[in-house]
């Protein structure tokens, strides 16, 4: 994670964020520890909360838990899980960086005070924070990190589409060459999953409601159709929309026997689990992250990671090459608000394009890869209108 390291180095005398509180619910990764280290030693006060109660790498929790103060473990109940957050908040964080919003919405719920502003990592979490501000109950000012192109570009599209197929294929020893695979959502994210389904042999159908998105799919070469029509067809079905029940059980009384449901999303709420089980005759672990569910027609489908996020739950999440982009918008936004949040409004701001400028650079330098320069004649060219 280059990126990160070398903004870690060049932050570690000048201390830009010396003193800052800053609360943190992230998945509990290695990458995740190299940004914690990076806003230690750039003088924050972090402590850290898990964003989701499977994904945390418990030896990443203790070894973290060395520098700061850490609530975190694998398998944490819905109740641990919750309690953890208010642990973080109980601190008083003057900021928080948070991964699904869970945090955030905490944090507002408590009404909690002294917080001048944060950032959000998905696409989930910054849903929610401009709905609250839609209803003008954003507290402080918050920068969608999700929403830089060097986020959602690579970390989504490159990142989720590997590890999510990794997560899978772990998770289940099924042979993805010649499978029906059905994508439901055609995001950056689902853009990524069935890009790598399909490069590994798997005959792609995509399932979409927006019409540009499902047009785009269609022009990438993938079937098209809907969840109704999709269910009677696929054999792997991966959500990846962060939208709710996508797949809802209705669609799952109709899969073949042997289906397997996995979801990229962040919350586990876009397969209709808690209807399936308890509709279910029987439900039985027959692999590490997969569960054999028997429906009242006595077919079986197999769900993976029970419906959370299965490239965190079922492997490692991203491949540190694209999660130093993503960390690296977080420290830089960080260090953005703690100097900039009296000028900012109680809304959901982009990153600044010089920021995101800097960070692709960090990132090619740290690939070995260098680019060339417009010439002056060039950036003339570019501002005339008399050609």
């Amino acid at each position: 994670m280059g990126t990160v390291a070398a903004l870690a180095e060049k932050y570690a005398k000048a201390k830009p964020l010396e003193g800052v509180r800053i609360g943190v619910c992230l998945h509990i990764t290695k990458e995740t520890s190299v940004l914690i280290d990076a806003l230690l030693n750039g003088g924050a006060e972090v402590k850290l909360a898990a964003a989701n109660p499977l994904s945390t790498q418990d030896d990443i929790a203790a070894y973290l838990s060395t520098r700061t103060d850490v609530w975190a473990w694998r398998g944490q109940s819905a109740e641990e899980y919750e309690w953890c957050i208010k642990e973080v908040l109980e601190t008083r964080p003057e900021q928080i960086i948070d991964d699904g919003a869970d945090l955030h919405v905490a944090a507002h719920v408590a009404k909690a005070k002294g917080i001048v502003g944060g950032s959000e990592e998905t696409t989930t979490g910054v849903i929610r924070l401009k709905a609250l501000e839609a209803e003008g109950k954003l507290s402080y000012p918050v920068i969608a990190v999700n929403d830089a192109k060097t986020k959602h570009m690579f970390d989504n599209r490159y990142g989720t589409g590997q590890s999510t197929i990794d997560g899978i294929m772990r998770a289940t020893a099924l042979l993805l060459a010649g499978k029906k695979v059905v994508v439901v959502g055609y995001g950056w994210v689902g853009r990524g999953v069935a890009m790598r389904a399909h490069g590994m042999g798997g005959r792609v159908t995509v399932v979409e409601v927006d019409p540009i998105r499902a047009l785009e799919a269609h022009l990438d070469g993938f079937d098209v159709m809907s969840i109704g029509k999709a269910a009677k067809e696929g054999e792997l079905y991966v959500t990846t929309t962060g939208m709710k029940h996508v797949i809802p059980y209705s669609a799952i009384a109709k899969m073949k026997e042997g289906a397997v449901l996995a979801n990229a999303g962040h919350f586990d709420v876009e397969i209709d689990v808690k209807t399936l089980m308890a509709k279910a005759k029987g439900v039985k672990a027959v692999r590490p992250n997969v569960d054999e569910v028997t429906l009242p027609s006595g077919k079986k489908v197999y769900l993976v990671a029970k419906g959370r996020i299965a490239n965190l739950v079922a492997a490692e999440g991203h491949p540190p090459e694209v999660m130093q982009m993503s960390f690296a918008n977080q420290m830089m936004a960080a260090i953005r608000i703690h100097s900039d949040h009296g000028k900012m409004e109680r809304k959901v701001y982009g990153v600044p394009s010089e920021l995101e400028d800097e960070v692709a650079r960090a990132a090619l330098k740290s690939m070995g890869i260098s680019i060339g320069k417009q010439t002056t004649e060039q950036k003339a060219y570019a501002k005339s209108w008399n050609i």
